[in-house]
């Protein structure tokens, strides 16, 4: 089987990129060759005993993806994207790459021909949810996205199933809770201060929380995510029926939940580096984001969480990226 993963310089992409390699399959299927693919090159995995192809280039530029899939990848996962905070300061850049890149990719696979139908995993997001919600939002609720973000991931969507109802594509959409705890630096997400709060600290530096500690969220950590992908990837999509978008499992929790996890799982020396400063920009931007969801539909297709608590978020990457230490 030939993988070809769009983003895969970015954090869930080498965590997928690193599963899938240690597992050496996809499901029932031996992976024999993988194509990462990023903006900037993704850096190739040392040792790997199968052949790997890394490509830079900027997938939403017309002409692009034809070559991505010129040797018809089985399974491609989608991850390729501008962050919320990004899209909604930079519109034409959010459009470009969030949702002409998608359509570019998708119209590649439609032209390909000689039957050429792969497993498309596009990872949504919550975002095409906008206030105001129910108490917890199913996947039958209508979209009504209030930021770019969001509506350019809700387009794609639409796209993806429509092609995939027209058998141009075996597609599959799932919407990401936000992942948490990202490693590395901060990045232009909206979002990014319910990881910055956890990870900052817990490596001896200062954190500043923009928003009240009465926000609520929906989240999951990165090997989760991963998990989600793995089952997507590999999961009989005929028993989804015709409605090829949903909702993954997470955690509602509000972030003075979080940072009661982060008391009991590092002690108070870590909280206090948590500093209070109000942004009424990211303020005004998650105000409209969504709570808490009913994942029951993407429970009864297989997908699970690797954590049951937010207490096991913080463990998670305290092992996955302190190696089990943290600054106290």
């Amino acid at each position: 089987m030939h993988i070809l993963i769009l983003g895969a310089a970015g954090m869930v992409g080498r965590k997928l990129t690193e599963r899938l390699l240690r597992d050496g399959r996809l499901g029932k299927h031996e992976i024999t060759r993988m194509t990462l693919q990023d903006v900037v090159a993704p850096a190739k995995p040392a040792n790997a005993s199968i052949p790997i192809q890394v490509v830079a280039s900027d997938f939403a530029d017309p002409g692009a993806a034809e070559p991505l899939i010129a040797d018809r990848p089985e399974v491609i996962f989608h991850l390729a994207a501008i962050v919320s905070g990004e899209a909604e300061a930079e519109f034409d850049k959010g459009y470009r790459i969030n949702l002409d890149g998608t359509r570019y990719l998708i119209d590649a696979i439609r032209h390909a021909g000689g039957g050429y139908k792969p497993r498309l995993v596009f990872t949504s997001s919550i975002a095409v949810f906008g206030a105001p919600f129910p108490e917890k939002i199913g996947d039958e609720f209508f979209h009504t996205p209030l930021t770019s973000y969001g509506t350019q991931k809700s387009i794609c969507e639409l796209l993806i199933n429509d092609y995939t109802r027209k058998g141009l594509l075996d597609g599959i959409s799932i919407r990401l809770p936000t992942i948490c705890v990202r490693p590395g630096k901060p990045n232009k997400a909206a979002s990014g201060f319910f990881s910055n709060i956890i990870r900052e600290p817990l490596a001896g530096e200062e954190a500043v929380l923009p928003v009240s500690e009465d926000v609520r969220h929906w989240h999951a950590s990165p090997k989760s995510a991963v998990g989600f992908l793995m089952h997507a990837g590999t999961m009989d999509l005929n028993t989804m029926g015709p409605r090829r978008n949903l909702s993954m499992p997470g955690m509602s929790v509000t972030v003075g939940e979080q940072i009661a996890a982060l008391d009991r799982v590092a002690g108070k020396n870590v909280t206090a580096r948590i500093k209070r400063v109000p942004d009424p920009t990211i303020i005004g931007i998650v105000s409209g984001w969504p709570r808490d969801f009913d994942t029951a539909r993407a429970l009864k297709l297989g997908f699970t969480t690797a954590e049951k608590t937010f207490d096991d978020i913080i463990r998670i990457h305290i092992e996955d990226e302190l190696g089990g230490k943290f600054a106290a």
